[in-house]
């Protein structure tokens, strides 16, 4: 290990501030970014506060509009689509803050990982990887925040009639409909304000489902990064051999720990994102569903801007989904891949007794890591498809209820 070159420890405290720079901002804006710092605590639990009042006094009345408001089963489909993403978005911010210490872990792990490389390549390796998450991240606030953005704005920028004592006035419709017992929102100045009201609310959730579906995928592409650098050490194991046997010891006995060591960080993942997983999986389904139906009113009447902008959302959703399943296949694959590459090595090389040590990983591989949405349903390509079909199935059953 002596003979290897060490990465400068300010590298490896810069790269880690990189692959994690862009969820800290997403995050920040809501006050779901881990703070270790006591001081802050206070500004957090007003930042906190203030978010949860905002997203209550859009979400609780729109709730009570879908129940209770004497209005055609149309008009209560088009409310429930905006309802069902705030209701994901509370997921994702009750997840974010109630287990913060445990992705405070994560962060935590992924830092002592940076500190714990040895070789300039191996650096690389995770760099790359680490350049990967960030621009997944990109994608996911720009998808993500964009779609859901045009989707509102469609609706917003209307303007439609209303008749009140012979007097007929122009107002701006809610995104997410309010209960007309609450509050009336058709006036001036009302109409203003209930409307900023709901896109900060918007925003709000939307940071908090760009923030875990990031932070899902960062995460997971550091564990697949931490792989790599294992397979070139699986690799690089035979050749130890000729240097030293006890080089080669030392060596199997690291490659095993850092091992489990990933496999540790991959389950704390599953732990924490299973339930937002499942959130997901159900509220993305039913939304592109509803997205789908918004689509075809918008079709028969040829508005034109309101098909552009469920054509972004359904991509946003659809975007959504894909990263949680994406993550679920590409850290599964990369995790029984071990196994194969620790037989793949020319183990016949070995010592008899070394050579044995393979055999405990490649035991530890065959022990299936999957990352499930609510530990029932296991993320993959196959689960992404499956939201497609049924997402276009629930959309059929619905046109015929409705027609």
């Amino acid at each position: 290990m002596s003979n290897y070159n060490r990465a400068p420890e300010s590298n490896q405290k810069k790269y880690h501030g990189y692959s994690l720079q862009l969820n800290r901002w997403f995050l920040i804006l809501i006050g779901a970014w881990p703070q270790i710092n006591a001081s802050s605590k206070i500004f957090i639990l007003i930042q906190v506060l203030f978010c949860w009042s905002v997203v209550a006094s859009m979400t609780v009345p729109c709730l009570i509009y879908v129940l209770f408001e004497k209005i055609s089963i149309k008009t209560k489909l088009k409310a429930l689509g905006p309802l069902i993403h705030r209701a994901m978005g509370i997921v994702n911010y009750c997840v974010l803050l109630k287990r913060s210490g445990d992705i405070s872990k994560l962060i935590r792990h992924m830092e002592a990982d940076w500190s714990l490389i040895q070789k300039t390549d191996n650096c690389e390796v995770m760099l790359q990887h680490a350049k990967l998450g960030r621009f997944i991240t990109i994608i996911c606030g720009v998808i993500m925040q964009g779609g859901v953005f045009l989707f509102s704005l469609a609706r917003a920028m209307k303007t439609v009639p209303i008749t009140v004592d012979n007097q007929t006035f122009m107002t701006h419709p809610m995104t997410c409909p309010i209960y007309s017992k609450i509050i009336d929102t058709r006036f001036s100045p009302v109409n203003e304000v209930a409307l900023a009201l709901q896109f900060v609310s918007m925003f709000i959730m939307n940071c908090s489902s760009v923030g875990v579906c990031s932070l899902a995928a960062v995460f997971a592409i550091h564990a697949c990064g931490q792989l790599n650098v294992l397979y070139a050490w699986l690799h690089k194991l035979v050749e130890e051999q000729e240097k030293s046997k006890q080089t080669t010891k030392r060596k199997l006995a690291a490659i095993v720990e850092h091992h489990l060591r990933v496999l540790s960080f991959v389950s704390l993942i599953e732990d924490i994102m299973n339930t937002v997983s499942l959130a997901q999986l159900m509220g993305c389904t039913t939304v592109m569903c509803l997205i789908g139906y918004y689509m075809i009113m918008a079709w028969e009447t040829l508005d034109a801007a309101n098909i552009i902008s469920c054509v972004f959302t359904y991509l946003s959703y659809g975007f959504n989904i894909f990263i949680f399943c994406y993550i679920g296949e590409i850290v599964t694959e990369k995790c029984k891949y071990v196994g194969e590459m620790a037989y793949m090595t020319n183990w016949h090389d070995l010592h008899h007794k070394t050579a044995r040590g393979l055999v405990l990983i490649i035991l530890q591989s065959s022990n299936v890591v999957k990352i499930t949405a609510g530990k029932l349903i296991n993320l993959s390509f196959i689960t992404f498809g499956d939201v497609i079909k049924s997402s276009m199935v629930y959309l059929n059953i619905l046109r015929a209820m409705t027609t």
